[in-house]
């Protein structure tokens, strides 16, 4: 290895440090034994855990946010889907500005959307609602969807295509006998990282969220303001443990890579 590779070997390095580096305190509060926040901690113990079990608001606000986030993620599918075939194998005038229009929400700070969304859901009454939160997460999910399968799509071969319907398929046909099965591995995917990508999202939550509709991130912003002891520590590992699980699972069973069309 050459001087130029040591020194980048280095800088990466660095860098994973630096990223790595908060997840490794979170996970020692995590099991500490102090009454709050210390670092390092003068004892460990499970009890943040078991404390964790049995605080009603954050589970409350967890099982809310596992069912936002199935919801959206079955709907941002049914709508994201559809629209990435279309803009995928569809030849039609005005095509790259749809997919720059579709694709905008991406661009914008989530403050910004969360904001707008605020001030456009206020005179609806969607505010401090599950539907409007729903909505709220799917303009960011959406989006994502589309992006993702306009890219699985597009790296399908057309001569498999074109020989199903050379032999009599109707289009409709094809898509569920073909195209569908082909990019299963990037909708399986794109199913996952949309679940995350709900459960995840705070800046929204925060603009939308009211007393009775809270979602877990929400909730865990109101838990640190209050109060100082590892909890949430505690609740962030369990959620580290099973994002990682999840992508795991994806990478088994299908590859990022190839979700993703790469």
């Amino acid at each position: 290895m050459n001087g130029a590779g040591r020194v980048l070997s280095s800088l990466a390095g660095l860098v994973y440090a630096l990223i790595l580096a908060p997840i490794a305190i979170v996970v020692a509060l995590a099991f500490s034994a102090d009454n709050f926040i210390l670092f390092p901690p003068s004892g460990y113990s499970l009890r943040w855990f078991r404390a964790l079990g049995a605080h009603g608001p954050l589970l409350s606000a967890l099982w809310l946010s596992v069912q936002i986030a199935s919801v959206v993620t079955v709907l941002s599918l049914v709508i994201g889907v559809p629209a990435a075939l279309a803009l995928a194998k569809g030849r039609f005038s005005g095509r790259d500005a749809l997919t720059n229009f579709f694709l905008a929400p991406l661009l914008l700070p989530t403050l910004i959307t969360g904001l707008a969304l605020l001030l456009f859901f206020t005179p609806l009454r969607l505010t401090a609602t599950l539907p409007g939160l729903v909505l709220g997460h799917m303009t960011v999910t959406v989006p994502f969807v589309i992006r993702m399968m306009t890219t699985a799509f597009s790296t399908l071969p057309d001569d498999i295509e074109a020989a199903a319907a050379t032999l009599g398929a109707e289009p409709w046909r094809v898509v569920r006998r073909v195209t569908l099965p082909l990019v299963t591995p990037g909708l399986i995917a794109c199913a996952c990282l949309c679940f995350l990508l709900s459960f995840d999202e705070t800046v929204i939550s925060l603009f939308l969220s009211g007393p009775r509709a809270a979602t877990l991130p929400v909730e865990m912003v109101r838990y640190v303001e209050g109060r100082t002891d590892p909890l949430v520590a505690a609740l962030s590992v369990v959620l580290i443990v099973a994002t990682l699980i999840v992508v795991i699972i994806v990478e088994r069973l299908v590859g990022i890579a190839r979700a993703v069309g790469k």
